[in-house]
């Protein structure tokens, strides 16, 4: 039987763009994350920041670092830190084989986005990554423009 394809979530709360433009992505990985109530509805609303983000090693654990969830206005009294560490959860094996990789050179793990499964459950991608350098970064801009201009010429040529 054949494997399903993983299906892009629809359900997106915050989005790292600037990730895939400044790292090559090697890999990437699902991972949940350990919230506070007042910090998922304020991901509902979709107000959160991860621009800035990474992940980190803290005990033996994984922790998102950096990432901004606003407080909740609905919240009266107990509310959440807006940039505090937060856990992310996976299995053993998985964070093994992250921590192996960033203790190689340049190395590093980005979330690349925090969106909510079919089951509501708020997962974030998080990506293995190398940094990549300014011709790296030009070159790519080449490509995507050529891409796009090709694009164009083809459909001028079709009408």
């Amino acid at each position: 039987m054949a494997k399903k394809k993983k299906k892009k979530p629809d359900n997106v709360a915050a989005r790292n763009r600037k990730a895939r433009h400044d790292y090559f992505i090697e890999q990437t990985f699902e991972a949940g994350i350990q919230l506070h109530g007042s910090e998922v509805k304020s991901l509902r609303q979709g107000h959160a920041t991860i621009g800035d983000a990474f992940a980190s090693e803290k005990d033996g654990e994984l922790f998102l670092m950096n990432s901004y969830i606003p407080e909740y206005s609905g919240a009266s009294h107990f509310s959440h830190e807006p940039k505090r560490p937060r856990k992310l959860l996976m299995h053993k094996r998985e964070i093994a084989k992250l921590f192996m990789a960033i203790a190689r050179e340049g190395m590093t793990v980005v979330p690349l986005s925090i969106y909510f499964n079919e089951r509501g459950i708020a997962k974030v991608e998080i990506g293995l990554a190398k940094g990549k350098h300014k011709t790296d970064k030009r070159q790519a801009t080449k490509e995507r423009d050529w891409k796009r201009d090709k694009a164009r010429m083809l459909s001028a040529s079709q009408r």
